[in-house]
């Protein structure tokens, strides 16, 4: 199987809750964040922070109640409100040394299902902002795979079972040549992706 498992570039770290409250989160309010922010109206920074606050201010798809995490508090109160105080955030483990293209799945084992997870995506923004959701009908599992150099990744998996909803142009029915609702969609998720799930 031919996979790219890329170190992520996206620095950002979170802020405080107070100090992440204070800043406004919202597309009227974007020109005072570039300026906070230093960054040029029109850049290339610019178009990423407004997409990023778009897709927050956006409806969820049907079946999927969304939350943007501008703090790890309000992500991990996010996720405790939809899963309970018991809980386990799981992401890809890309190593350091990690140069392999090739892989072969040495194990997987199923660790949840929709309704005991949340994902949360991180998105590009000048700190650490991510785009978590709880969706039905999907199921998660860890894979375990070593690469033709010998290296070694556990890389979270999730297939979502109820595509009817999704955008008929997803990069994911293209690739599969298949229509909405009619096949399961499974993908790996990348290192920035935090998956919490019941313990």
């Amino acid at each position: 199987m031919n996979l790219h498992f890329t170190k992520s570039t996206n620095a950002a770290t979170f802020l405080p809750r107070d100090e992440a409250n204070s800043i406004p989160f919202s597309s009227s309010k974007l020109s005072e964040v570039f300026d906070d922010f230093s960054v040029k109206p029109g850049s290339l920074e610019a178009e990423l922070m407004k997409n990023t606050v778009k897709e927050c201010e956006g409806p969820g798809i049907e079946g999927e109640e969304k939350f943007c995490a501008t703090s790890l508090e309000s992500m991990i109160d996010f996720s405790t409100s939809k899963l309970g105080k018991n809980v386990q955030a799981i992401s890809t483990e890309v190593g350091k040394e990690n140069q392999a293209e090739k892989f072969t799945i040495t194990g997987v084992k199923k660790i949840g299902d929709g309704k005991k997870a949340v994902a949360c995506h991180k998105k590009k923004y000048p700190y650490a902002v991510f785009y978590c959701h709880a969706t039905d009908r999907t199921r998660l599992y860890m894979v375990q795979l070593v690469g033709v150099d010998g290296t070694k990744t556990k890389a979270v998996t999730v297939c979502h079972t109820n595509t009817g909803a999704w955008n008929p142009k997803h990069l994911a029915f293209q690739l599969l040549k298949v229509k909405p609702g009619t096949v399961p969609i499974c993908h790996f998720l990348g290192e920035d992706d935090v998956f919490w799930v019941r313990n």
